[in-house]
Formats: structure tokens, sequence, C-alpha cells
């Protein structure tokens, strides 16, 4: 049985370590347009192939609880589907193709033709002009790229459709494109050259010191078997060498009716769903007898047990993998049991091996993972960062691992782990009836992928409450020596400079007996009588209901005020977010800060009495989380909880601003993180824009500057304290509570936690209240990366404006940024193939009155940049001087509106949207009229915002070549050396 638990990874610097609720708030719902009437998918009589989940060919074998919400067939040419009614998000429909091949089942000279084969599939069929197809579904309201994708992996090709406001007429014209790109792709010697360009795009976007790790890692972790060199995207050479006919003969050979299934689950009746699969498949002919399936190979364990990876300007880094075969199993309770008991045996390991590092191991990061890996493998993998000595870091972390398979857990031990895998399936019953069809649909097909089965949430529980009873010490014991032993070891080192000894060193490491250590957490009596009195519960100011939505707004004496909204369409479930103090205002443009530090640092600081481990120890089993971020007008603590939890979750947040504690332990993991990854930056054009671009546009603001090495290396616990204390204690409290509110008193809640807190001082004045924009150029600026000669950016902006008074003009900017990156990416990708993925970008800042851009940008090979400031100059300039058609703005209007609405039945759209409402009416109205003002904008409208804003006189651009290399050298430079070699 598939089994998809949360995890909660160590949020490190960002440089190591790398609304699924719905509600309907609005009064009246806006939702009327995409509702499905229901005679508009009446169902004809139930078809013969059609089966209830126990008869489902899915289950064969298996005695695991069927989910009886899904329905089966399999047509008489051996095509598999699952159909499954589900209102949410009301009138969407999810559709998903999934088709046996993947980069596995390739030939040495078609590597990369799956991928390639799904590229020219989303072009269009047989039956429709190339590109056609994305034109039709933007006019049904379907994003391209996020509501319309596919994916190609070692071991499936998936095609993913979801419809928004799904009409009987829009579903059959979706399923009979869809199934005629699927059966019948456009595979013309032009459309394949076309797209290869795409494909090379991607390739060469993606190359990188990253990527040379990955595969070398890959290469020799899987060494002897075809994952060590199947990457889906290919090779230069395959992908250069590539024509039509070898292109349509791995489609004949692979696209056949028993090698498919098809996935339907949205608002509509599953009868009909089948009868369109029927109708559209159902006459799909094989091309001969189904093909050999390829052997995948089994670990080697005569393979070379280390390797070396130099990489300059990267950090240490180490993989220790223990490597089984794959065994193909058929998914039973027996093996579903084994599969949470190798869960929580890696989760025990993991809280001991982070245990280490928070309190100063020889390693910054060590976590472990075991995953069954594209039926090629079953591995269990130690990943490791250490912090200066490998040998030290590799030694701590076989020491865990030995004392995991000498020696049992407590039952303490595993219950704590057991109660955090019992949570999060409870929560995810509780949240049953709000899963996103488009998750379910996304779960068979994994499923199907992995060989596994689903079942219902309630089965999941039942399933994992009698696991958890035979999950004694000896067991766990038993599981851990299963999951840390196997027939081939590996081990990777990456490192900046070789060592010495080369690999000898490496097998030496690991010929050394492993010295246990035993890391295990001293037991913690943690509970919430131990936080110091917050004060007596306060008292209400006001309460009223904020006009045209369902949310309450109340104040108290001591000036915290709250939004609250009960709604019962999330049952069990209540989202809160703390909002304090001024975030990004509360720091002038040119003043130093630490803004960059509170992501990790301030909550692993601790709360009063309790550090991190006795949070964790306070937090067991429950759901009470404390997430911090940093906005334009505030700073932010929010959590995902339950009734059950809501007061101890505020108190925990009003905790955290009354009594912080100071831990100096998070602060320095957290510089050191920084500066093991600082040489990272400059690795990649895309390590430049994540690190630089937002700094950049802003002017040099510092706010969104990111700090230099000496600013890093500066950081102190102390000057950690000294900025953040007053930020905490000082400045207004605005507190949002939305969810499941029925069976608690929140005002009585509120009162006595956030309520209870002393009046706050006044913030002091800081001088952050405006966002300028990067001074006007005429030649680009220039930044430089470290990486392939054939890698390379381009970005060109524009100012617009910002704040609450103009929302019209701010949602017509989005509707503007679409038309653009809709034209850029016809021109520049479609039909060139320079970018794999253009992107332009609406910014319009509602905290501030400006600091609002439009970006336009793309990854590039350097020949290409002139071609796209050439393309983007003109698609600008006509947009200044031409009205767009009515379809165009419709195509456009239409998905923007639609990925709205469907936000908009969830608790976290509202969320977002009425942050400072409670002190800022302007923010409700604004929220109430987006829609509105997305559909009332005119072609005029257009023309009037790219007269406005799209003023060459204004335009920013930047450049990111690299190093050593003018925009002149980029211009001269031909195809063939476009392309780095190596590539994936």
């Amino acid at each position: 049985m598939s089994i998809l638990l949360a995890s909660a990874p160590l949020r490190l610097a960002r440089s190591i370590l790398s609304a699924a609720a719905f509600a309907l708030l609005l009064a009246p719902p806006i939702a009327d347009a995409q509702q499905v009437a229901p005679a508009a998918l009446a169902a004809p009589q139930k078809p013969a192939s059609l089966k209830p989940a126990a008869e489902s060919w899915l289950y064969e074998g298996s005695d695991i609880p069927r989910d009886a919400g899904w329905l089966f067939g399999e047509l008489p040419n051996g095509l598999r589907y699952a159909v499954r009614s589900n209102g949410v998000p009301p009138g969407q429909v999810s559709i998903r193709v999934r088709m046996d091949v993947g980069s596995l089942f390739e030939t040495e000279k078609e590597r990369g033709f799956a991928h390639l084969l799904e590229h020219l599939t989303f072009r269009g069929s047989e039956h429709i002009p190339d590109g056609e197809a994305k034109r039709i579904w933007q006019r049904f309201g379907v994003t391209f790229g996020s509501d319309s994708n596919a994916q190609t992996t070692p071991s499936q090709t998936v095609y993913q459709l979801d419809l928004p406001s799904v009409t009987a007429a829009s579903l059959d014209e979706s399923m009979k494109l869809l199934a005629g790109m699927v059966r019948e792709p456009r595979i013309s010697d032009a459309a394949v050259t076309a797209e290869r360009g795409v494909v090379m795009s991607e390739l060469r976007e993606s190359d990188g010191p990253q990527k040379r790790i990955a595969d070398a890692t890959t290469a020799h972790l899987f060494a002897g078997q075809l994952l060590s060199n199947r990457s889906p995207i290919g090779t230069i050479e395959s992908l250069t060498a590539a024509r039509a006919n070898a292109v349509a003969a791995f489609h004949n050979r692979w696209y056949r009716p028993d090698r498919a299934v098809v996935v339907i689950v949205g608002d509509g009746d599953p009868l009909e769903f089948a009868r369109l699969i029927e109708k559209y498949y159902g006459d799909w002919e094989s091309n001969g007898p189904n093909p050999h399936q390829p052997d995948f190979g089994k670990p080697d364990p005569s393979a070379p047990v280390a390797r070396i990876i130099v990489e300059p300007n990267q950090p240490l880094s180490l993989t220790l993998a223990t490597v089984r075969p794959w065994i193909k199993r058929v998914d039973t309770v027996e093996n579903t049991r084994r599969l949470y008991l190798e869960f929580l045996a890696v989760a025990l390991v993991n809280r001991r091996l982070e245990n280490r590092a928070r309190s100063g191991g020889s390693y910054l990061v060590a976590s472990v993972e075991q995953e069954y890996m594209n039926r090629s493998a079953d591995i269990t993998m130690a990943q490791i960062v250490p912090l200066s000595d490998w040998q030290a870091a590799l030694a701590d972390v076989r020491g865990v691992i030995a004392d995991a398979i000498k020696t049992p857990p407590s039952q303490a031990d595993i219950d704590r782990e057991a109660n955090e895998i019992e949570a999060f399936l409870q929560k995810e019953l509780e949240n049953a009836r709000n899963e996103p069809g488009a998750r379910l649909a996304d779960d068979l097909v994994r499923a199907v992928d992995i060989h596994e089965v689903v079942t219902s949430p309630q089965a999941q529980v039942d399933m994992f409450k009698a696991i958890r009873a035979s999950a004694t010490p000896e067991v766990m014991l038993n599981i851990s020596r299963a999951i840390f032993t196997g027939p081939a070891t590996r081990l990777v080192l990456t490192t900046p400079t070789p060592i010495e000894g080369g690999e000898g060193a490496l097998l030496a490491a690991l010929a050394r007996p492993a010295t246990i250590k035993d890391e295990r957490l001293a037991a913690i009596k943690a509970d919430f009588s131990q936080l110091p009195p917050l004060g007596a519960p306060g008292t209400i100011a006001s309460s009223t209901m904020i006009a045209g939505l369902r949310a309450e707004r109340i104040e108290f004496a001591n000036g915290v005020t709250a939004l609250v909204s009960n709604n019962p369409v999330e049952p069990g479930k209540v989202r809160v977010n703390v909002r304090f103090g001024s975030g990004n205002r509360s720091v002038a443009a040119d003043a130093p800060n630490l803004l960059w530090t509170g992501d990790y640092a301030l909550v692993a600081s601790g709360i009063g009495p309790w550090g991190q481990n006795a949070i964790d120890q306070l937090t067991n089993g429950r759901q009470i989380q404390l997430n911090f971020a940093v906005d334009d007008d505030a700073f932010e603590l929010s959590a995902e909880s339950k009734p059950a939890d809501l007061a101890d979750q505020l108190k925990l947040i009003a905790g955290k601003l009354a009594f912080p504690r100071w831990d100096a332990a998070p602060v320095d993991r957290l510089r050191i993180g920084y500066l093991t990854g600082y040489d990272l930056n400059d690795a990649t054009p895309n390590a430049v824009l994540d690190r630089n671009l937002r700094g950049w546009l802003a002017g040099g603001d510092r706010r969104w500057a990111p700090p230099s090495r000496e600013e890093i290396e500066a950081l102190t616990p102390a000057a950690f304290k000294a900025f953040w204390a007053p930020r905490l204690a000082s400045g207004p409290i605005e507190v949002q509570i939305f969810g499941d509110l029925s069976a608690v008193d929140y005002k009585q809640i509120l009162a006595s936690t956030l309520g209870a807190l002393p009046p706050r001082s006044p913030l002091a004045p800081a001088g952050g209240e405006k966002v300028r924009f990067a001074k006007h150029v005429t030649e680009p600026v220039l930044a430089y990366h470290r990486g392939e000669k054939g890698q390379a950016a381009a970005m060109t902006a524009w100012p617009t404006s910002g704040g609450l008074g103009a929302p019209r003009d701010q949602q017509g900017l989005q509707v503007l940024a679409s038309i653009f990156n809709d034209r850029l990416f016809d021109r520049l990708r479609a039909e060139q193939g320079a970018s794999y993925g253009p992107v332009v970008d609406s910014h319009w800042p509602t905290a501030f009155e400006s600091g609002g851009y439009l970006l336009v940008g793309s990854l590039l090979a350097p020949k290409d940049i002139e071609r796209f400031y050439t393309i983007a100059r003109e698609i600008a300039a006509d947009l200044v001087a031409n009205p767009v058609t009515a379809d165009e703005l419709a195509r456009n209007a239409g998905p923007i509106r639609e990925q709205v609405a469907r936000a908009s039945t969830g608790n976290v759209y509202w969320m977002h949207m009425l942050e400072g409402a409670t002190r800022d009416p302007r923010i409700a109205a604004a929220a109430l009229s987006i829609q509105d003002n997305i559909m009332g904008v005119t072609p005029a409208d257009i023309q009037r915002l790219a007269k406005q804003y799209l003023e060459p006189a204004r335009q920013w651009s930047l450049a990111i070549l690299p190093k050593g290399m003018t925009l002149a050298d980029a211009s001269a430079m031909d195809r063939p050396s476009a392309v780095s070699a190596g590539g994936r």
C-alpha cells in the first residue's frame, strides 16, 4: 500500500537544504460558474467494463481493505481505468493517463526518447494543428504548466490535465484531444527539431555541479543496473541523433492500450467518466505483441564500494548506502506492516542523528532515507554534510546506525515516533472529505507505478493501530537490521578538492569498526503547566462581523485584534496565523539587518523553559506547530492545528512572544550552514538569481539583498537576540483563526492567551515605508556565474506600483503578465526552442505604495540573450501600440480567474488575502472584488497599463554570463558550443 507521510525536514540555510483544505467562506459563494449541473454530466447505462473496488484489477491478490470510492474497469484491448466522484474543488475534473514506459525502457540509442515523446505529445496530434490544444484548453480555463502538464520518470510517463468549471462539452472535447495526443502524436521531423531544441534547453539549464554530482552518485549507487545511466533527459548525442521515424518507432513499441491506465477523478458522475474512456480509447489497437519488459538489473556486490567526486566550490558531503534488490510483492496487510515498521525504524535513527547535530556534533546535518527506487533497488541511504572532518562525521553516523542494529530501542522511543505517524494519519482521516481530486488521482497513479494499492484514510488509521501494537523493541531491532544490511555497500564523498589517499581513504574509513554512538534522547518531561503565566484573561473591547465574509473581527482591551472564521467545511482542522510587528517595514532600506536569520533560528532557539527537544516532546503526537515567516508589514507565527489542540497551540505562540528563549546552538548552526553553502551562490545562473534578483530589483535595498560572507561570519547569538528581542516585544498583534471551531470557545482561548498579554509597546519609526526600483539602464547590467559556459540568463523589468488604491490595475497587470508570458512562450520556446521555461511575473506589494514591477526573464544559452531582449522589446511595443484580441484576453484572463475561483474555496487563500484586514477595511473589499476585477479587464485596460508602465525610459535589464564572457562574446557563440557536454 502506498504510504505517503508528511516529513518535517530541518529548514537550514536554503543554499544547503533544500490549498489542500477547502472551505466556502464567501456569502454568497462565488463558485456558481464552476458548479457542474447534474444534468450536464448525466451518465448513460453503466458500462459493462466498470467494476467496484472489490472486483478490481488493482487489488488482485491483496487483502488490504478496498477504497469503495473507486470504480475500476478494463477494456477488451487491455486498457485499464479507475474513476471516482469528488467535488473538491467544485467543478474540477482531473484526468491522468499513465503509460507504462519511462527512461528505463530505452535502448542506448534511444536515451531521452521517452521524455522527448512526452514533449511531442503535448504539442498536439495528427488531428489538430500544432499548439492548438494549448489554446483550446486555455479557453476552458486551463493554465499551462500547472493544470496541464506531463512527467517522465525512469519507470513511467504520466499526462496530467485538471479541467476547471467543467461542462459536458469541455470534458468530452478534452478527452478527445488528450486521447488523440497520446494515441497519435504529431511526430514529424519539423516537430522533433522544434521540441529537441526545448529539451536541449532543459538539459542545458539543469546542467551544473549539482547535476553532475547527482548523475555521478546515481551511476555509483546503482552500478550494473539500467538506473545508473538512464536519466529521463537523455544525452546530447542521442537527442541530436533523434529523428521522427526513430521516435515514432519508440511510440509504436511502447504506447499501447495494454500498457495504459486512465484515471479520472472529479465533480461528475463516474459512469460518464467511464463512458468517455470507452468512447475515446476503446478502438485503440496494439501494434503487435506486447514487447518484452526490460530487465532493470540487480545491485552488483562486486562493483566498487567507494567513489570520490571532486567538484570545486561545493561543500563536503557524504552518501552512505546499503543497496538490496527490488522484490516484486503483492501488496497485502503484511506488506503494509513491513513498510510502516521500516518507516518507524528510519524515524528512530533520524531523531538520534538530529539530536546529535543540535548538540554540536561533527556534522551540520545528517539523515537516513529508505526507498524502493524505480522498481530497481531497495536502498537505505545516509546523507551527511560534515562540518569539516568527513571522517569524524562518517564515524559518528555509522556509530548511530551501529547502535540501532545492536541494541533495541526503548518502547518510549518507539511510541514517540508512532505517535507522530498516528497523528498524521488521523489528520488525513479528518481531512478526507476535503481531499482534492487531483491528489487522489496522483496517489492512484503512484500506486500503480510502484505495484501497490490504495485504501481509505479510515483503513489506514485502523491498520496502523494494529501495526504499532506489534512494534516491540525486539521487532524494531530486527527491522533495523534488515534495512541497514544488504549485499552491496556504496560510499560517495563529494569534495571541493582531492583528498589525501583518494578512494583508499574512504575504504579505510569504512573498514574501521563502528564505534557505537548511543544518541538516544534522554527522557524529557515537558508540559504546558511549566510555562510562566501569561496574565489575567483579557477582555473583549469589540466584536463585529465583516460585511460579505463569514468572519468576525474581535478586538481585545490590550490592542490585540483577531479575525475568526468558524466554518465546518474543514472538519477537525484549524489554521492559525499570528501577525505581529511590522516585518520588512521595521528596517530601513539602507540599514543592516538580520531578517535572514529568523526562518530557522528564531523558532529553534526555544520558548521559556523549553529548548527545541523539549518542544518536540511537548507537541509529540499532537497537531501543534510553529512556523515563522517575514512578510512586508508583519512577522508571522503560523500553524495548522485542530480544535482539541487550539488552546495549547495559541499558548505556545503567545509564549514565544512573551517568554522567548535565546539558545545559542541554533544560531551557531545557522551561521555554519550559510557559510558551508556560500560558494554555491554563483555556481549557476539560477543560483545567482535566487540569491540576488529581489535585491537588485529593489535597487540594492538591504531588506532583500543577501548577506555577505562577512555579515554571516559576524553573526553571534548576542547580535541575534539584540535584533529579534525588540521585534518580538513590540508592535501590534493580529490573529487569524480559520476552521472548525464549533466545539471550542475561541473567544475564551484568545482571551486567556494572546488577549492576556500586556499591551505592546509601539513601534519605533524605522524609515522602511518605501521601496525603490532599480535604476534605468540602456545596456544590461552584467553579473557572472562560475558554472557551464553554455548557461546564461536574461532579465528585463519595468517598475509598476503598489498599495491598496488601485486593485483593478493590480489584477489587470496579472492578466497583462499572462499575455506577455504566452507570447514569449510561443516565440522563445515553442517556435525557437531557445528556452525551456521563460517567465513573466507581475509583483504588486500591497503593504507598500511602491516597489511593484513586471519582470520578464529566462534561462538561455549565451548566444540567445540578444534574441531574448529583441523579442521582449517587440512584445512590449506591440502591447503598447495595439489592443489585444478578445480571444487572447479571454485565454489569459480565464485561467487566472479559474485559479482564483479554486483557491478561494479554501481557508489558506482567504487567510492570505485578509492579512491586515482587522486594521484596514480596504483589504477585505479588495479581496471580495478580485474575481470581478479580473473578468472586468478589457483590451483597452491592457493597452492602457502597457502604455503606463512598459516605458523604455524606465526599463532595467540584467544578463548573467559565465565568468570572463562579454555580451559580444555571447552573441558570437554558435549553437554547438551553447550546450555543455555531460548533460543528463
